[in-house]
């Protein structure tokens, strides 16, 4: 039998592009070991995002591409996931129980941002995450509505405050302390206080990520969020008409100027599909999400159509993904939160954590 050679291991595996990090797993630092004894392959792999809906087809694809090495009787393929911190704004470091804060945002209300965020969030706890979720508008709060919550939360010390769970995530926001016909006729100052205390005394439970839904626009309560918070990366959402795309515009440059990486851009609204005759039609037209990435040099994560049940399960606080997780549109809406998690694994490390905290005491 030919003997294995450990080269034509390793230009199998460069041979096949990864679809969510786009490139191969070697260059991108995800091989940890292999191990060749006789005919029999060993191969160990560690995504840095989560991928359980994923894994089985990645280790069926390398399983082939090696058994179709010349002397190759045997493979075995290991594969898991470990999400670590990752770098934030200069001069910030990271919340405490949080690994990465993803902001997700829009130049302008009404395109769906909410919705994908909360969806997004149910996609990456589907994944193997561990998701919290942050309502970051003071004025208009859905969250708990979509989430279909509206307990208060608990404090057990009167300082912090405990999240609401809910479907699994972790989730915090001004709704859950306020009745829902309450209006919050606060200034700038006040609003931005408060979703700081929001953020900072919530005790979130090792995070993998915190995704912030942020109000729309790009205004005072924005900027300071993206000045103060600390943002491992972001995700623009969009509908392809050309006025939504002015003002995602505005958004994604705003995150440019704070130097928070913008993980990519969600065309939301994408396609109508009648429900009675499955006749499909770009209402807001097409490829506008697709052209603004093109035009950034930002990926383009993915497409959501205009479907009549992501607003009635997101309506009835139960969103798409945790309403039905077998569904096609809950798989776009995992495909999007692999790709946004693989862009952001590939990003620096923030090594933070490790540091001794240096204590000056007069003895």
């Amino acid at each position: 039998m030919t003997a294995v050679a450990r080269t034509d291991v390793e230009t199998a595996l460069r041979g096949y592009l990864d679809p969510y990090l786009e490139q191969d797993l070697l260059t991108a630092r995800c091989v940890q070991q292999i191990q060749i004894e006789g005919g029999q392959v060993t191969v160990d792999v560690m995504l840095g995002f989560p991928a359980a809906g994923y894994r089985a087809a990645l280790e069926a694809t390398l399983r082939e591409r090696l058994l179709a090495l010349p002397g190759v009787a045997a493979v075995t393929v290991h594969i898991d996931s470990k999400v670590v911190a990752h770098e934030v704004q200069k001069g910030l470091r990271p919340l405490t129980g949080v690994k990465n804060i993803i902001a997700v945002a829009s130049g302008k209300g009404g395109v769906g941002k909410s919705t994908t965020a909360v969806n997004l969030a149910l996609a990456l706890h589907a994944e193997g995450a561990r998701v919290g979720l942050l309502d970051a508008d003071i004025y208009g709060p859905s969250q708990p509505r979509m989430l279909g919550t509206v307990q208060k939360p608990e404090s057990r010390d009167g300082k912090s405050l405990e999240p609401v769970v809910r479907h699994g995530l972790q989730a915090m926001s001004i709704g859950y302390l306020i009745d829902e016909d309450t209006p919050m006729v606060w200034r700038g100052p006040m609003v931005t206080q408060a979703l700081e205390q929001l953020l900072r005394d919530t005790r979130w439970q090792d995070l993998d990520y915190l995704i912030i839904d942020l109000p729309p626009g790009t205004g005072d309560t924005q900027l300071t969020l993206a000045q103060k918070v600390p943002v491992s990366g972001a995700i623009i959402v969009t509908t392809p008409q050309d006025i939504a795309l002015l003002d995602a515009r505005k958004g994604l440059k705003m995150f440019e100027k704070v130097e928070v990486p913008v993980l990519g851009i969600v065309e939301n609204m994408s396609i109508h599909i009648c429900s009675n005759c499955g006749h499909e039609e770009h209402i807001f037209g097409a490829g506008g999400g697709q052209r603004m990435a093109a035009e950034y040099a930002v990926p383009f994560l993915g497409a959501l159509p205009l479907d009549i049940r992501i607003r009635e399960e997101t309506d009835n606080g139960q969103p798409t993904v945790a309403a039905e997780p077998d569904s096609r549109i809950a798989g776009l809406y995992r495909d999007i939160a692999r790709r946004a998690a693989a862009r952001l694994s590939l990003q620096a490390r923030n090594y933070s954590h490790k540091f001794p905290s240096i204590v000056i005491q007069n003895t």
